[in-house]
Order: structure tokens, then sequence, then C-alpha cells
């Protein structure tokens, strides 16, 4: 596909890497002429110096012919007129980051009257994510899929788990009446799609696929239930913050923001008048400390520095046994705070790029087994995919163990009439299910390209 990227920041950045790694023909759009002599130079892609709203520029890049264009310059606005702009060059469809609060009340009148084909979120998805980790506090990291029937969950095997040298074909054994599935395990940096013999080891981070009410059972029984997160602070009172907030007290959660920027504590107390919000600098240890960090069930840092963010983590877990969640960004500290026991990570411009090369993968097999969901796991080392299954695919009626799945993949649920599957070889795939599939096989498009 010929892709056009307006805005060269993280996500446009982070995207020009991801859809070049597919094999598409991207070209960047962006003022700064130092970020597009890094992009051309870094990811072989054509660089265009100026104005993701000019004619001249969209037109330079070949917006006429365009399949699709992603505007992800930093104002909202622009993003907005870019799209415009594009679909009436010709553009097939176009794609808009809008992350100001007010104008979410506007995305249908965006999409039918605008042309945009979808409108993405950074902070809202941010913290979906936050907001789900938060209600699943023994989770490092919660996904979900087929509209939250089957939840994917990141957790590490402790010291004295009874997980520890146990084999997987035991785990039904072990776990009577809890339907759930193993599909993915990170060991001493090597990630491993686990077969029946795999035996798991303390230490080991695994992925696990459960309907939420069987994932809790899990937790339970293998001893690393947490209790209910009744309140949280919030270190930052950003767009993420604004969007957490919400979801949290709908929740019935108590929330306490601290935020440096007065005029920004004021808009906060107006919109959230049942927040605590406090104007102060949330890198002071004896704020924290005396605004109830010790006692806190959550902290959340969310400042505008990654590195400040993972040092309020650190923090936080030696003062407290609050559940901590950080945002960071950049992949390189992403990688490397999990080894100083910071592992509940949360990166805005990772999730806005996995729902783009979703959608993208969707547009491209159009006519196939559509993409649903898409997450990328263990620093995008895994897959896993949410594919509905259409009439004509190879899979259809086989049962599972008759399946010549190519290597390292799993088939890790199946959602069909609302029903959760978690699924063993006498099981088969039908038309119209939802089929989960983990995977290290990347850029995956149609459920048939898992078979040999």
């Amino acid at each position: 596909m010929k892709i056009l990227i307006v805005g060269g920041g993280k996500v446009g950045l982070t995207l020009a890497e991801h859809l070049r790694h597919e094999n598409h023909d991207i070209a960047l759009i962006d003022p700064d002429s130092k970020v597009i002599e890094y992009a051309s130079n870094e990811y072989d892609i054509l660089g265009i110096e100026g104005s993701g709203v000019s004619c001249e520029c969209l037109s330079t890049a070949g917006a006429d012919k365009a399949d699709l264009l992603i505007a992800a310059a930093s104002l909202d606005e622009v993003n907005i007129l870019s799209c415009a702009i594009a679909r009436k060059m010709g553009t097939k469809r176009c794609i808009a980051r809008v992350r100001d609060p007010r104008l979410n009340g506007q995305m249908d009148f965006m999409r039918e009257e605008l042309g945009l084909s979808a409108v993405v979120n950074p902070e809202y998805d941010a913290a979906a994510e936050i907001s789900r980790i938060i209600r699943m506090p023994a989770a490092i990291r919660l996904e979900s899929f087929a509209k939250g029937r089957l939840d994917l969950a990141e957790i590490r095997i402790e010291p004295e788990s009874p997980l520890d040298g146990l084999s997987l074909f035991m785990l039904p054994k072990l776990f009577k009446s809890t339907k759930l599935l193993i599909c993915a395990v990170e060991r001493e940096g090597d990630v491993i799609i686990p077969s029946g013999d795999f035996v798991l080891r303390e230490g080991d981070r695994i992925h696990v696929t459960a309907p939420h009410a069987d994932l809790n059972g899990f937790f339970k029984k293998q001893g690393s239930a947490a209790p209910r997160i009744r309140s949280v602070m919030i270190i930052g009172g950003g767009r993420i913050a604004y969007y957490l907030t919400r979801m949290l007290l709908d929740s019935g959660i108590s929330v306490k923001i601290i935020e440096i920027d007065r005029a920004r504590c004021e808009e906060l107390s107006t919109a959230f008048p049942k927040a605590k919000i406090l104007c102060g600098d949330g890198t002071n240890q004896d704020i924290l400390m005396s605004e109830g960090l010790p006692t806190a069930d959550a902290c959340v840092a969310l400042t505008g520095l990654d590195e400040e963010n993972i040092i309020l983590s650190m923090f936080a877990r030696s003062q407290s046994r609050a559940k901590v969640i950080t945002k960071v960004n950049k992949l390189s500290l992403k990688k490397m705070v999990s080894a100083v026991g910071v592992e509940s990570v949360v990166s805005p411009k990772q999730l806005t790029a996995n729902l783009i090369v979703q959608y993208v993968r969707a547009v491209q097999n159009a006519g196939g087994s559509s993409i649903s969901t898409l997450y990328k796991l263990l620093d995008d080392r895994v897959e896993a995919i949410e594919f509905v299954a259409r009439e004509g695919s190879r899979l259809l009626g086989v049962p599972l163990r008759d399946l010549s799945l190519k290597k390292d993949v799993l088939i890790a649920g199946i959602i069909r009439s609302g029903k959760v599957i978690v699924p063993n070889g006498d099981d088969a795939i039908q038309r119209r299910d939802s089929v989960i599939v983990v995977t290290t096989n990347r850029y995956f498009r149609d459920l048939d390209e898992i078979i040999q």
C-alpha cells in the first residue's frame, strides 16, 4: 500500500518503522528538516519537508494515488484538515489522531462529513489500558478480545508458585473447571509459544487467555490474587489523567491527582469535583508521602518525562504495596524498566501504532478473514490477533488437531455466538467465529496464513 504519514513525532516515526517493516511504500511530511533527514535515512522512506495541510506537499507525497493517509501531527486541527484535503485530492482512506477531549462528541460528524475512515486517540487508549490493569491488579498487563469476553493477561511466576515446575498438560488437573490457556512465555530473554510438555519455571513471564471470571479464579488458586483497588494516586494531570480519572470515578474508585501547573489543576477541579486535585510537584517525596502514597492501592506515573515516571515508580514500589503503573514511550527505556522492578508499563504511541497497523492489515485483506483486534506483546516479538472467520476459509470444520499450523502459532481462543471456547484438539472453527491467534510469526493478515 502507498501510505502517507503527516507528522514525524513519536507516533509518526513509530508508524513509519512498523509499516516499513511490513513492506508498505511510505512518505512522511513534517516541517522539521532534521526529522525528515532522520526518517529518510533510518527507514528508507520518502521524506517531504513542509506542512501536512499544504496541497503542494500532499501532491508531492502522492496524495492523489495514496491508499491511506495517517495524520499524526501535534495539532488536532492540522490532522483533521490534512485528512479532509487529502480526501479531496484522491486519497482513498484517512486516519486522524485527535486527542482533545472536547472533540470526542464530534467523532461521528468527522467520519461522516469530513471523510475520515478512523480516528485514534493515544491518550484515551492509554487510559483504557491502565483502567483494565487496575481492574485486574494481579496482572502486569491485561488486554481483551471480543468486546471483553476473553482476557489476555501477563503475569510473572513468583517463588513458591504452584506453577513452578508444572508442565502445561497438567494445568486442567490443577485448575479444574477453569478455562485457560498459557499461550506465550518469556524466559531469560527468549520468547516461546509453548506445547503441552513445556515446563514452567519461577521467573517466567507468561501470557494467559481466559474468560474474565475464570482469570480471577486462576489468580486465586495459584496465589497471586490482589485485593480490589479502591484508591488511585495519579502523578501528572495531562490528557491521560483526564480520561483515566473519568473511567475510575465511573467505576467507584477514588482518585487523587498531583499536578504542578495551577491552571491545569483548576481545569481538573472543575471537570472532576469528586476527585482530589493537589497543586504540587509530584517528584517531591515529601508531598508524595504526606498525600498518602504508602496507603494508596495504586500509583500511576503520568508526567511528560519517561525518566521521571520510571524514578517515581521505583520510589512508589519502595514505599508502598501499591500497584504501580508507568507511562513510558521510549522503546529503549521500556526494555529496561522491568529490570528495576517496574513491570506494568503503558506506551501511548505503541497503542496507537498497533491500532493503525491492525487497520492497515484489515484493509489489505478486505475479502478474507478480517482482523478485529491486534496486540503486540513482549517488545513486539509476539502478536495476538483476533480474526473473524469468513466463508471459504480452509480452516472451517477441520478439527484443530488435524490442522498443519505453522511453527510458533497457537490458537488461543474461539468465541462463538458470545460463548468463549478455550480450544482443544477436538474443536473446529466455524464461520463467523472470532479466533484468537498468538504467534511469533508477525505480519499475518488472514486467518488462512496460519496453516502451512
